[in-house]
């Protein structure tokens, strides 16, 4: 397409409120940008200025896979965002690009291969089976979420983490204050502070470790000189933090089995599709509110016939190319028998979930212990009763009331 016949005409600047949602309800005001075109602006709550949101599957993983898209850029920006408060740390994972996004994501690959997940499945069905014999043994009513599905995905990062389990409770409420958006910037910037205190402390011991924990892998990459004590502890601080979304993924899972019990009845009749029908949950849950984190152009760019204009800011919305009809027949449906099933529920490009594949051993762990060992397991009230975390970023049940 030649210069000339670029669209020039910008599309107008849609505010995305980004309200509370429950259940799995998927964001309406995304589903009408993602009909108004591949292309659209959108102005989110906090932030300054409009940037373009991409919504089509090829063009999303152009965005993410391409250099000329910066994530390092966006650190002296005021992007329009959704969280109240912009404080990531200089040299942080999320914010860096290559070749010091892949220097630092190569000190801990060893943890996150399926091979170092693996390392971790024992012991994480052990303590999976003690949460849910103390549920039984305590009887219904329970509470999902407070019974197994937080503490569960806790007590796992931890120990991929190399935390100790006396510190799990700690590391726990650090990463609630992180996550939300309601408490105010400073009470959310204390508590990242202190969790970077925490793993400066553990990395610092572990300078010569030769153990596969990430915390062990860290330490000796700092002391070898490979990456900073400051890299090592933003990345832990994003990797433990990053952790806990598998308890609102799974809250999320386990209220749509809960909701539509003939889902729970097919995995519970047929074990071995539920590889294949987590990763069908994981296209279709709505994972978190609005977008993530943006991107700059570094130069201009052509997408789906419009120009990105150098500096303008960018989001690729994961959620809506796990629902693009020209990749998935049917995208609102859940199809337990889809295949292929190229979705990017964990992202794409150099900035993929380093934790995919530990979140889903841990939802096939929680799929098998809950659905065999509870097979009367329902909720024990409405559905349009079950609390949905308010001003987060991240989705997900507050409270899964049970019964069986």
């Amino acid at each position: 397409m030649s210069e000339e016949t670029l669209v020039e005409t910008l599309p107008p600047v849609r505010h995305w409120p980004a309200s509370d949602l429950t259940g799995a309800d998927f964001d309406p005001v995304l589903a009408e940008l993602m009909a108004e075109g591949p292309l659209t602006r959108i102005e989110l709550p906090n932030g300054e200025g409009w940037a373009w949101l991409v919504t089509r599957m090829d063009d999303v993983r152009m965005v993410a896979n391409d250099p000329r898209f910066s994530r390092e850029a966006v650190m002296d920006r005021q992007v329009t965002r959704l969280a109240p408060h912009f404080i990531p740390s200089r040299g942080a994972v999320g914010f860096l690009d290559p070749p010091d996004h892949t220097r630092l994501r190569r000190s801990v690959a060893p943890a996150f291969t399926a091979r170092g997940v693996e390392r971790v499945r024992e012991d994480a069905r052990r303590m999976l089976d003690e949460l849910v014999d103390e549920l039984l043994q305590d009887g219904p009513p329970a509470d999902l979420t407070a019974a197994v599905l937080s503490p569960f995905p806790i007590a796992v990062i931890c120990e991929l983490m190399g935390v100790p389990a006396a510190d799990r409770h700690g590391m726990h409420n650090w990463t609630q204050l992180i996550l939300s958006s309601s408490h105010g910037a400073s009470v959310s910037e204390r508590a990242k502070e202190e969790m970077g205190a925490y793993f400066t402390g553990l990395i610092g011991t572990r300078s010569g470790s030769t153990e596969e924990d990430v915390a062990s892998l860290l330490g000796a990459a700092v002391g070898r000189g490979e990456i900073t004590m400051e890299e090592a502890v933003g990345l832990a601080v994003l990797l433990q933090i990053g952790g806990e979304a598998v308890t609102n993924n799974s809250g999320q899972m386990f209220y749509i089995l809960l909701t539509r019990p003939e889902l729970a009845e097919r995995l519970r009749a047929e074990p071995g599709i539920r590889p294949q029908a987590i990763d069908e949950l994981l296209r279709y849950i709505p994972h978190r509110n609005a977008v993530g984190l943006s991107r700059i152009a570094m130069e201009d760019v052509e997408i789906a016939g419009t120009r990105i204009r150098a500096g303008d800011a960018v989001y690729v919305s994961y959620l809506a190319a796990n629902r693009d009809p020209e990749v998935f027949r049917d995208p609102e449906e859940i199809d337990f028998d889809r295949g292929p099933n190229p979705h990017v529920a964990f992202g794409f490009g150099p900035h993929y979930c380093p934790g995919g594949q530990l979140a889903r051993l841990e939802s096939q762990l929680l799929v098998d212990a809950l659905l065999d060992r509870i097979p009367g397991l329902r909720l024990a009230v409405p559905p349009d009763q079950v609390p949905f975390k308010k001003g987060a970023l991240i989705r997900g049940p507050e409270a899964l009331p049970v019964t069986w």
